[in-house]
């Protein structure tokens, strides 16, 4: 699949070829705090919860929050631009479909979510334990911090790249320090700086930009 599905993630959110619509609506999250583990799984850091941590609903179906996990740099780009890191919320229905939130973030002001896990994810930096207990972590405390998302479908980004999975990105760049990028790198032990995959072809499916008709929503 990851050599030849035809739906691959991540892509390139072209201005150019972007549909604008104002009835997907807002991102319905419906987050709960929740115990939690921190795991570093050899190419990236994950955060993941015991018996998820609330959902979201598209399309009327209900997709539970399970983990989360950074790549730097982003995967996905906007307008051509890859920027320092980009993180994935990742959802499952009762039926096994995933659905994706993407917040991308740039060098800037800390990350106020990195920020509380800070001292996990040093503790995990030096040391070959695979998992380590972090207690409740409340999902609702990352900001996204804009309404507006671009929404397509496409398939995770790293192996099996199953397909059929629905992005939400939100468009709004984030920011974040460079510590805290170096945090997350230097807490894998696969002696690589990047844990991006490239850029993979739209083939023909079509990506669109919810911004609400109501001017006082944006």
């Amino acid at each position: 699949m990851c050599k030849h599905g035809q739906m691959q993630s991540p892509i390139d959110l072209l201005n150019e070829r972007v549909k604008i619509v104002s009835h997907l609506g807002r991102i319905n999250r419906s987050y709960k705090p929740s115990n939690a583990t921190l795991k570093n799984r050899g190419h990236d850091i994950m955060l993941k919860w015991a018996d998820g941590a609330g959902s979201i609903v598209i399309n009327g179906t209900q997709y539970v929050l399970k983990q989360l996990h950074w790549h730097s740099p982003s995967e996905h780009t906007l307008n051509g631009r890859r920027f320092n890191l980009e993180l994935h919320m990742v959802h499952e229905s009762p039926t096994g479909q995933a659905a994706v939130i993407g917040i991308m973030y740039k060098i800037g002001r800390p990350d106020s979510f990195l920020s509380l896990i800070t001292d996990h994810l040093a503790a995990i930096t030096d040391t070959a334990e695979q998992e380590k207990v972090v207690g409740i972590i409340n999902p609702k405390q990352i900001n996204i911090g804009s309404r507006k998302y671009y929404r397509y479908i496409g398939s995770l980004t790293t192996p099996p790249c199953t397909q059929n999975v629905v992005w939400t990105i939100v468009k709004k760049v984030r920011t974040v320090t460079r510590e805290q990028v170096r945090l997350l790198r230097v807490a894998v032990h696969d002696e690589s700086n990047t844990n991006a995959r490239p850029l993979q072809p739209l083939n023909n499916r079509t990506v669109q930009l919810y911004i609400p008709d109501d001017p006082k929503e944006n």
